[in-house]
């Protein structure tokens, strides 16, 4: 392991200047799973790592049906696995995070980390941008607010500028008669990047599907919305035929590419199947 510096910052004002101060030769440490293993294969150089464990305000998980749910920065992600109140409200977050790695791993990473890494294949992008979740950013120029969908600009980019941390990521409380659904295809039942990750987030109204999202994984730079499928839903009965259509409107949304895991043409095709099943429970569930 190649030398640097080391900083554990006890305030947020404390570690967005160090940020500043070192941008573009500085990485933040929560769990480390990602960037220590990186740090040893060379794969990244920095300069400086800081260290946030020792940043008290970064922490906490509330989740509550009044006020939604509120994930700072240093919530591991088995925290989140292991909650209720997560399970009950926000089924397809709990099964997104426990795709993630070992139970090993799960103990250590964040989930604020997964999503800061910007992996196109990570488990818990789809479901936080189908839930309508939030990124609270602090930075040298203040506080904002960013929707999770806007956050990505490309493979391990994001809209993050020097010297800004992610402090933690808010989803607003779920709909009455609200149904999420998120499902991981790959070549293991554990511990594997996904091939196609699929999340759906609708309502009931009546026999009807309302508020659809769609929003797939693993077949684009970014995480994308299959918007066509979602217009197919909209005001409509998820009967079969209409479960078909939507799910060959996702296909046709996709951007996949061939590698190591799977060829273009097979996401392709899985996009198809998994976004039709995902449909089917996530409006099973609005019951």
């Amino acid at each position: 392991m190649h030398p640097f510096a080391y900083f554990e910052p006890t305030t947020v004002d404390e570690a967005i200047a160090l940020l500043a101060r070192h941008a573009g030769d500085a990485q933040l440490m929560a769990g480390g799973t990602d960037l220590l293993v990186e740090i040893k294969e060379s794969l990244r150089r920095p300069a400086v790592v800081i260290n946030i464990k020792k940043v008290p305000d970064l922490g906490g998980l509330a989740c509550d049906e009044a006020h939604g749910l509120r994930i700072g920065a240093l919530v591991t992600v088995r925290a989140i696995e292991t909650s209720a109140a997560v399970s009950r409200l926000y089924p397809a977050i709990a099964e997104a995070v426990r795709e993630i790695g070992s139970i090993q791993i799960r103990n250590r990473a964040t989930l604020v980390g997964n999503v800061c890494r910007a992996s196109p294949s990570a488990d818990t992008l789809p479901p936080l941008i189908a839930a309508g979740a939030v990124a609270a950013i602090s930075g040298p120029g203040g506080a904002r607010s960013v929707p999770l969908g806007e956050f990505f600009t490309g493979p391990g980019r994001t809209v993050l500028t020097a010297g800004e941390i992610v402090t933690a990521i808010a989803l607003p409380p779920p709909a009455p008669q609200a149904g999420a659904s998120y499902i991981k295809h790959g070549r293991r039942r554990a511990m594997e990047l996904a091939t196609v990750g699929v999340a759906v987030s609708l309502r009931r109204d009546g026999d009807v599907c309302r508020d659809v999202r769609i929003v797939l994984g693993a077949v684009a730079p970014t995480p994308i919305r299959a918007t066509a499928a979602e217009a197919l839903l909209e005001g409509r009965a998820p009967d079969p035929a209409r479960l078909e259509e939507a799910g060959c409107a996702a296909q046709d949304q996709s951007r996949p590419i061939d590698n190591v895991r799977a060829s273009a043409p097979y996401r392709r095709a899985m996009v198809g199947v998994l976004t039709r099943r995902a449909i089917a429970t996530a409006w099973e569930r609005t019951r």
